[in-house]
């Protein structure tokens, strides 16, 4: 007898440990449909002239080009006119040779996928044959500056968010609690979704909202930049749900640690015996400053 009930233990730890690791091994095999990342857009300029202790240097006798590559990091594919550069720094006054001090992309810059793992270029030409003007005695300095304004999505995919019109059933999800959920690259992403209640059969989704990038600037995509703004859009595909942030549908604005949350809620309460698992997607719209840097030398030519 006490053999038997030994056999049956045995057996059943053996089927407890079965069964954790058949659903470890579902947990595992959960993939996110996209590649991830904090980056938009990647810029840098291209070689001014030679280049001495890291520094680029011409011959106040000649001519540099101006000229930067923009590189896609993100899931998000560049329109033509998506990205705008600015060249700041220098006096326009200073240089000769430079048509336009403002260029926007010509063509479609492709986001980063298995094919394109580096992601989409374009060359942004703002001169071949740039001069510095001015007489130089010894050797002058200039920083230039290329801002970037662009737009960008962000997506944020939940996979099974738990419709469950009675609390007390304990079958097929749990509706309290974290949930698995895929973000593309962006470099506004999203750290964390959960799931609540918002009243009698009513369901609701948190999604925590960071800006990635310090020291950049964020607006919703027809606004202008502003040092208050710091606002970005939002939609979710499902039309049964209603999303604000902080009272204000569709429209959310980073705190000065650059967060957000955004709040998602049924406009109706689930029908009685409602009792399902559902795919929600939602879209982050917003316009993107960024800047980027580098040092000119321009030397005295030996006369």
């Amino acid at each position: 007898m006490i053999r038997q009930k030994i056999l049956l233990l045995i057996l059943a730890l053996s089927l407890l440990l079965l069964t954790s690791c058949g659903t470890n091994q579902q947990q595992s095999q959960a993939k996110s449909v996209f590649i991830g990342g904090t980056q938009g857009l990647s810029a840098q300029f291209e070689p001014f002239g030679i280049e001495e202790n890291g520094v680029f240097y011409v011959f106040d006798t000649e001519t540099f080009p101006i000229e930067l590559t923009v590189t896609n990091k993100g899931e998000y594919d560049f329109k033509a006119g998506d990205v705008s550069v600015t060249l700041l720094g220098p006096s326009p006054t200073e240089f000769s040779g430079i048509p336009a001090w403002q260029l926007k992309n010509k063509g479609t810059i492709e986001k980063i996928s298995d094919l394109s793992p580096s992601g989409g270029q374009e060359s942004i030409n703002f001169a071949t044959d740039a001069k510095y003007l001015a007489p130089v005695t010894g050797a002058i300095e200039r920083n230039w500056f290329a801002n970037l304004d662009y737009n960008y999505q962000t997506y944020v995919i939940v996979p099974e968010v738990c419709l469950k019109e009675d609390q007390k059933d304990q079958r097929v999800c749990q509706v309290k609690g974290v949930k698995t959920f895929f973000v593309s690259g962006a470099p506004i992403t999203v750290t964390g979704v959960e799931e609540d209640t918002a009243g009698q059969a009513i369901m609701a989704l948190k999604f925590k909202v960071r800006n990635a990038i310090a020291n950049s600037k964020v607006a919703k995509p027809q606004d202008e930049f502003s040092s208050t703004a710091n606002k970005f859009a939002f939609s979710l595909d499902d039309p049964a749900w209603d999303c604000s942030s902080t009272g204000k549908v569709g429209e959310g604005r980073f705190d000065e640690k650059g967060e957000a949350t955004v709040l998602c809620k049924l406009k109706q309460p689930l029908a009685k015996g409602t009792l399902s698992t559902k795919q929600v997607k939602l879209t982050l719209d917003y316009k993107y400053r960024e800047i980027v840097q580098e040092k000119l030398l321009i030397k005295q030519s030996v006369k």
